[in-house]
């Protein structure tokens, strides 16, 4: 949509509603209407100041794409995250001139939705100037400066001390695909319940249970849960992530995920004992490189791997690889059937590394589409299992994933291929892993991949600015706060005492749990009952409680500690500032710049002689610049690349197949990209 219809729109709708609500009127709204008047004539100085703004990104930012046939790079996301804003605003802003007069109009909800927006649009804003800085200072077409400055270092700061709670609340996921909101305000109500019931001594399934009693003031609240929420990201520490994404490997959950995903004949776990392996040189294939097993951090270890197979083929059943399993017995559906034909080994492999984060989750979280993609592609899978950080840090995580790898290739005719030809696929720090693997091949001298399918990648591990690395002030998957904690972990700079990660409601626990569900759900609606009969104990428990709506209005005029000689942003304006501080530990640590964290920085003599690396973005992942920086440097060096970016979908979305159809294309594209290196 021209932008200039939009900001034309904007202001018609907010001229229709000030002459409706601030004249002689017999509304009996009172300071409802004089709330919304003063919201909408906010709306129209944001919108008067941010046009030009905009239109300057408009005229500028098709160079900073990859190329003419793939729009996308972060100052277009930043620019269609505000244009969604805006349609949102006038959509509201027509209905409430539409509607103000009529019998069941919701005049207390519509103005807090407004006012919801009205307070995301001025942080756009604010997000539009820190980028237009970044325009300014950085080389032309590059969205990195690549060097550490005074304007990341801002970044981090803005960030620590920006309210951010109003894109969690109201405003959760309006710039995502519609058929994707629900699904993001169940994920965000899921995890400020269970952030209210972290760390007390509850059971698995027992803390579960607290948290489903809890949400309901959540849900029934918006304001509430954007304050939680943002106290959450900001403050809680790295054990809480881990716990949290680690329900996935819940027993219930993963069980439900089998039961929708596609069937397979072969699902089980490997474990590969550390031994020194020995594969031929790609230049004298009658000499052999020795590959040692993973050393870093804790010693020889072994390593775990999942196959799945949509089909049973030769070397599957072996009591050679039977040998190897973790499972007792192994997951084979169909191997004593004597009806069921046993198939020829596949000349394709399937190597796969999980995200999480370098953190949290296993193959088993991931199962879901890896079992689609077995049978789309009729091709044996292994996805690795690899150790995580802190525990595990780098290098920990790249040595066991290369030593996968390179057990794969000498041991394929175990798994059902001749591997002919071999793909790396992965997604997040999965993508980072793929492209790491291969540079070590590379420099190891054996064997490189046939391809890669890297999924929104993270090929930087810094806290560098860039256009779309604004995204994660708002991002609910992926915030700044969350996303250092991660990086720092992986860099070993993490001081946190992190136990090691549990499948906190697997069903082995079962049996003890249920002995004090009873227990737990009568406290559980009792603390929630409590809630709502003494509100101030709700709201005294946690600093960021949300504020009022007299106060509301206050927090844009509040200056931040850290924005003491700051010129980024005009006279007269601030963004709204949190009340609950974001405490950001730097990545500063020398090892986020090694080229096998942080592919990005790579020089060209480790990058060259890479496969073709087939990249799939998403335009609203604050990822994306990594993504399209990373595919132009390989472009720029001659290196085979591709770069497809989907639109209207977050970070993650490989794990969010089934819940959209838009979630089902880009799966669909991911599994074609694959199919290429096969072919």
């Amino acid at each position: 949509m021209d932008l200039k219809v939009v900001f034309a729109a904007l202001e018609r709708v907010c001229e229709d509603n000030i002459s409706a609500l601030s004249g002689p009127s017999d509304l009996p709204y009172g300071s409802v209407a004089n709330r919304l008047v003063t919201c909408m004539r906010q709306i129209q100085e944001h919108g008067q100041a941010l046009e030009p703004v905009v239109t300057s990104f408009a005229a500028v930012y098709h160079h900073y794409d990859f190329d003419a046939q793939t729009p996308g790079n972060g100052y277009r996301t930043l620019v269609k995250v505000l244009q969604s804003c805006l349609l949102h605003i006038i959509h509201k802003g027509r209905y409430i001139a539409s509607n103000y007069n009529g019998a069941f109009f919701r005049a207390d909800h519509n103005v807090s939705e407004m006012e919801a927006y009205c307070s995301a649009l001025c942080q756009l804003r604010a997000l539009l100037y820190l980028a237009k800085q970044l325009i300014n200072d950085n080389d032309h077409s590059q969205l990195y400066s690549l060097q550490e400055g005074d304007l990341s270092r801002k970044f981090v700061q803005e960030y620590s001390s920006m309210h951010k709670a109003c894109f969690y609340g109201r405003c959760l996921g309006f710039q995502f695909s519609p058929t994707l909101r629900p699904f993001l305000q169940t994920v965000v109500i899921s995890m400020v319940s269970y952030g209210e019931t972290f760390g007390k001594q509850q059971s698995g399934l027992g803390m579960a249970a607290l948290s489903l009693l809890t949400s309901g003031k959540y849900v029934i609240d918006p304001e509430l849960r954007g304050a939680e929420f943002e106290r959450i990201t900001q403050n809680l520490d790295l054990q809480f992530w881990k716990s949290f994404w680690n329900l996935t490997e819940s027993g219930l959950i993963t069980g439900f995920s089998r039961i929708t995903s596609s069937p397979v004949q072969v699902n089980f776990t490997l474990t590969l004992p550390p031994v020194t392996l020995r594969l031929p040189l790609v230049s004298d294939p009658s000499l052999s490189a020795s590959v040692s097993p993973p050393l870093a951090h804790c010693g020889p270890g072994p390593v775990h791997v999942r196959l799945i197979s949509s089909e049973l083929r030769e070397g599957q059943d072996s009591e050679e690889l039977l040998a190897f399993s973790r499972t007792d017995p192994p997951h084979i559906n169909a191997s004593h059937l004597p009806w069921v034909q046993k198939h020829p080994r596949s000349p394709w492999l399937l190597i796969h590394f999980h995200g999480g984060g370098f953190v949290a989750q296993t193959s088993r979280s991931h199962e879901n589409y890896l079992r689609s993609w077995s049978k789309e592609l009729n091709v044996p899978v292994l996805s690795v299992d690899y150790s995580l950080s802190p525990e595990a840090p780098f290098p920990r995580a790249l040595e066991e994933c290369f030593y996968a790898y390179c057990w794969a290739l000498k041991n394929c005719h175990l798994l059902g291929s001749t591997a002919e030809r071999v793909c790396l696929a992965g997604d997040s720090a999965g993508g980072n892993l793929c492209i790491t693997v291969s540079m070590k091949a590379i420099s190891s001298g054996i064997r490189v991949p046939n391809g890669i399918m890297a999924a929104y990648p993270a090929t930087l591990l810094t806290t560098d600015a860039s256009p779309s690395r604004l995204l994660t002030l708002i991002d609910p998957l992926l915030p700044l706060s969350v996303l250092t904690k991660c990086i720092n972990a992986y860099a070993g700079t993490e001081s946190q005492a992190v136990q090691p990660a549990v499948a906190s409601g697997s069903l082995s626990s079962l049996g003890r749990d249920t002995a004090i569900l009873l227990n737990d759900l009568t406290q559980g609606a009792s603390n929630w009952i409590q809630s709502y009969l003494d509100p101030l104990r709700t709201t005294a428990r946690s600093p960021s409680s949300t504020p009022s709506k007299n106060t509301r209005g206050m927090l844009s005029h509040t200056s931040s500690p850290n924005s003491d000689g700051h010129k980024g942003y005009p006279d007269g304006f601030e963004p709204l500032r949190s009340e609950c501080l974001a405490f950001i530990r730097p990545t500063s640590c020398p090892i986020i710049r090694n080229p096998f964290v942080s592919p990005l920085l790579a020089p060209k003599n480790l990058l060259r002689g890479l496969p073709h690396v087939h990249i799939v973005a998403s335009a609203l992942d604050a990822l994306l610049d990594d993504s399209v920086m990373f595919a132009k440097k390989l472009r720029d060096m001659g290196q085979p690349v591709s770069l497809t970016v989907v639109e209207d979908l977050p970070h993650g979305f490989l794990s969010l197949s089934m819940i959209s159809k838009e979630t089902d294309a880009a799966l669909e594209i991911c599994v074609e990209q694959i199919r290429e290196v096969f072919q």
